[in-house]
């Protein structure tokens, strides 16, 4: 067994470990649970993450450097380790958690530049900033998406920023919202595909929708595990089936409420190629179909509002996730993505050429495309 296989394994074990300790004593919470998941999901991850220097992966023909920008690129603030290193410290490895905290904004761009990245847009990983305490959130959203306006001074044209919001808290979230777009001068919004037991398409966030509309705004959709299905198979981590459920969910909750059509100036994107929704797409056809009611909900019908979504391809070239995806939507919908430091950049990479794509579709999906919603970059 490699050695960094048999350091997954036995880190791994170390998180089974502890979830039981804890679950056979008093129960975890919401919050514990979903930082214990992510760790194991994240943990999975590690032989593939490069904390220091990798080969430099180039395009097709393996000369022009193709520009990408990575609109699927997490960061992580001192102060949001910090935050969570209380929770992470009794429920995962320290050795783990002091590989996230080796995570730098030039660490981040070595990485990038290994991978012909010239940008990469950044939102926060899981657990986001919502942590039940409405100012604790406030403020927790605060401090971070400070920390991303820093790294857009700090290092121009290198990152754009997708800034937090503390939902639930909708007054909360209008003001950050403000803040960030307005003063910070954020690229786009980053929101969950859940908050406890409600999806995206919540009526109670239409207030923020109804301003995110008005400014055009990119909003960027993270998938997580939801209230009702947190460990819901036992052993199995949410990114291996849960994440890609609660993206169809989140799609499925702003098509049936409405939100789309009401809000039609939003540019969303959704990660991981949609999840499980180009495959459910037929069936969320037939349900409106069936109910003249919705009609309202999606005016012109349910394939025109999922062709006008953005999708990235962060952990997902594998040929069924990309022939679902496009079969479901142009090229022109489809963002490069790549999920670091939770993933390589290299294993999205190697399954994009493997797809033989042509150079226009390659060039489109690396660059091109996200050019429409982050004109900025252009230079």
């Amino acid at each position: 067994m490699a050695p960094e296989n048999k350091f997954v394994d036995e880190l791994l074990g170390e998180v089974y470990s502890q979830l039981s300790k804890q679950t056979a004593g008093p129960a975890l919470s919401r919050r514990e649970m979903l930082l214990a998941l992510g760790a194991i999901t994240a943990a999975t991850a590690l032989p593939a993450v490069s904390f220091g220097a990798q080969g430099s992966t180039r395009n097709s023909a393996g000369t022009d450097n193709p520009r990408r920008i990575d609109v699927h690129h997490h960061f992580l603030p001192d102060n949001y380790i910090a935050h969570f290193e209380a929770h992470l410290s009794k429920i995962t490895d320290p050795k783990f958690l002091n590989k996230l905290k080796d995570w730098s904004p030039a660490l981040a761009i070595e990485n990038m530049d290994q991978n012909d990245i010239e940008t990469a847009v950044v939102s926060l990983p899981l657990p986001g900033v919502w942590t039940g305490d409405v100012p604790e959130s406030r403020s927790l959203a605060r401090r971070c998406n400070e920390f991303g306006g820093q790294m857009l001074r700090d290092f121009p044209g290198r990152f754009g920023l997708l800034a937090a919001l503390p939902l639930p808290d909708v007054e909360g979230s209008l003001h950050e919202l403000a803040h960030a777009l307005d003063v910070l001068g954020a690229d786009g919004i980053s929101l969950l595909t859940s908050y406890g037991d409600k999806w995206t398409g919540d009526r109670s966030f239409d207030p923020v929708f109804e301003e995110l509309n008005r400014r055009k705004a990119v909003v960027h959709v993270h998938p997580t595990a939801a209230d009702c299905c947190v460990g819901l198979v036992p052993g199995v981590p949410p990114s291996v089936m849960e994440y890609l459920f609660d993206t169809a969910r989140s799609i499925s909750s702003l098509l049936v409420n409405g939100t789309f059509s009401r809000y039609p100036d939003i540019r969303f994107i959704f990660l991981h190629s949609g999840g499980t929704m180009p495959v459910l797409a037929d069936r969320a056809e037939q349900f409106f179909s069936r109910h003249p009611e919705l009609s309202e909900a999606a005016p012109k019908g349910v394939a025109h509002e999922l062709n006008r979504l953005h999708y990235d391809i962060a952990n997902a070239t594998n040929p069924s996730s990309m022939a679902a995806l496009m079969a479901l939507v142009p090229v022109s919908q489809i963002f490069f993505g790549s999920d670091f430091p939770y993933r390589a950049i290299g294993h999205t990479l190697a399954g994009l050429h493997n797809l033989d794509l042509s150079a226009a579709d390659l060039a489109a999906i690396n660059r091109q495309n996200a050019l429409r919603l982050f004109p900025r970059f252009a230079s």
